[in-house]
C-alpha cells in the first residue's frame, strides 16, 4: 500500500478488496448492479474503466476502499504456502482466500508502521531440519535458549514472539473459522482465534504457531506430520523436558489431580496440554493417558477447564501501541491512516484494533461487508 500508482486499473487489487471481505463474483454483482461476468473481467484485465467511469464509485463504496485504490500496483500477495493454516486439507477455500488477502494488506499496513515506528528486530531462529521428536525438543530449548527464557514458566506467550519480532494479530470473522495460523512475511505475523474461551489453550496455539514460524519456514503445512511437529514444539517450549520431569506430580500409579491443577495455574496451560506432555515423555502409558482424558471429559472440561475463567487471555500489544505512537508523534490517527492506504476506515477496522478520529456512529454498513 506504499505501493506506487498503476497508470490503468489493476484487477488485481479489486480481487485483493474482494477476496478480504470474502465476497464472491457474483454477491459483488449483485451489489453494483452488474454481471458475474463483467466483474470478472475487471479481476483479469479484460476491462480496464478509468477511474471516472460511472462503475468506479459504486465498486469503491461497496468494497470500502478509495477509488484510488484500484489503480495502485498490486499489493504483494501472501502465497499459501507462506500461511500455515490449521487443517489445510479442511480449511474452505474462500476463508484461505479470505486469510490470505487480510495477511497482504496487514503485511503492507505493518511496512507503512515500521517506516515511521521502530518495531523489534525479528530474531526467530530457524530449525527448518529439526523433525524428529528429540530434534523437536532440542529445538525448542534452543529457542529459549536463544531468547534467554530460561526453563522456568512463560509469563505472557503473546510478548515473548513480539518481543522477537512477530505482530500477533486477529481478522474478524476469519479468524474465528480457522484455529490459529501463522503467516511467514518479513514480519512474522500469528492470527488468533478469538473463539476459543480458554487463555490456556490459547497459549498453546500461539506456542503451536511459533513451532510451524521455527521448523517449517517454506514448507506447506497442515497436514497430520506438520501438525504434530508443530505440537510437540509447542508443548516442550512450555513444558521443558528438564523442568517437567521433575515437575509432573504422581502418586504411584495414579494421578495426582491436584497437583495438576497446581502446575496447570503455575505454567499457564491447559489439564490436556499437561497430559500430552506427560505421555510425548513417557510418564504415563496410553491407557493412563487415555483413562485421564476421558475423567476431564466426564467432569465437562474436555474443551473448557475449571481454572479457565481465572486467567484473562492474551492480546496482541505491538500493533496496538504502534497506532497509538503514530496518532500521538506524527498525528496519523485512524482516519489520516485510511487515507494513505487508500481505504476507509471501515476496511482497516477488520484488521486493526482501531479507535475514531471522530466520536460520530459507524455507518451501517451494506449486508456484502460481513
Amino acid at each position: 500500500m506504499s505501493a506506487a500508482p498503476a497508470s490503468s486499473f489493476n484487477g488485481a487489487q479489486l480481487r485483493l478488496a474482494r477476496h478480504y471481505w470474502g465476497t464472491t463474483l457474483q454477491e459483488l454483482a449483485d451489489v453494483i448492479g452488474k454481471t458475474r461476468q463483467f466483474v470478472s473481467q475487471l479481476e483479469t484485465g479484460k476491462a480496464k474503466p478509468e477511474i471516472t467511469d460511472p462503475v468506479i464509485a459504486p465498486l469503491a463504496e461497496a468494497l470500502k476502499v478509495e477509488p484510488r485504490f484500484f489503480y495502485r500496483a498490486s499489493v504483494r500477495q501472501i502465497a499459501e504456502e507462506q500461511a500455515h493454516f490449521r487443517k489445510l486439507a479442511t480449511t474452505k477455500a474462500s476463508t484461505r482466500q479470505t486469510v490470505l488477502a487480510r495477511g497482504s494488506v496487514f503485511d503492507e499496513i505493518v511496512e507503512y508502521i515500521d517506516k515511521r515506528v521502530r518495531l523489534p528486530d525479528v530474531d526467530f531462529p530457524d530449525h527448518s531440519g529439526a523433525e524428529s521428536n528429540e530434534a523437536i525438543e532440542r529445538a525448542a530449548e534452543q529457542v529459549r535458549a536463544h531468547w534467554a527464557l530460561g526453563l522456568g514458566p512463560i509469563a505472557h506467550m503473546v510478548r515473548v514472539v513480539e518481543r522477537a519480532g512477530a505482530v500477533v494479530a486477529f481478522f474478524q470473522e476469519a479468524s474465528t473459522e480457522v484455529d490459529a495460523l501463522s503467516i511467514t512475511s518479513r514480519r512474522p505475523v500469528i492470527v488468533r482465534n478469538d473463539a476459543k474461551r480458554s487463555p490456556f489453550r490459547q497459549r498453546f496455539d500461539i506456542a503451536h504457531e511459533l513451532g510451524h514460524l521455527v521448523l517449517h519456514e517454506g514448507h506447506v503445512t497442515g497436514d497430520r506430520k506438520t501438525e504434530s511437529e508443530a505440537n510437540r514444539f509447542a508443548s516442550a517450549f512450555l513444558l521443558p523436558r528438564s523442568t517437567f520431569l521433575k515437575a509432573f506430580p504422581m502418586r504411584g500409579t495414579r494421578l495426582d489431580w491436584s497437583g495438576i491443577r497446581e502446575l496447570k495455574l503455575r505454567f499457564q496451560v491447559s489439564k490436556a496440554a499437561i497430559l500430552y506432555r506427560a505421555k510425548s515423555l513417557d510418564l504415563i502409558d496410553d491407557v493412563q493417558y487415555r483413562s485421564a482424558v476421558i475423567t476431564l471429559k466426564n467432569r465437562g472440561e474436555g474443551i473448557e477447564e475449571a481454572e479457565d475463567a481465572l486467567v484473562e487471555k492474551e492480546d496482541g500489544e505491538i500493533v496496538e501501541q504502534a497506532l497509538q505512537i503514530l496518532k500521538n508523534a506524527h498525528g496519523i490517527g485512524p482516519a489520516k491512516l485510511a487515507r494513505d492506504l487508500d481505504v476507509k476506515p471501515e476496511f482497516l477496522r477488520r484488521i486493526l484494533p482501531l479507535v475514531d478520529d471522530q466520536p460520530e456512529r459507524r455507518k451501517a454498513e451494506l449486508r456484502l461487508v460481513r
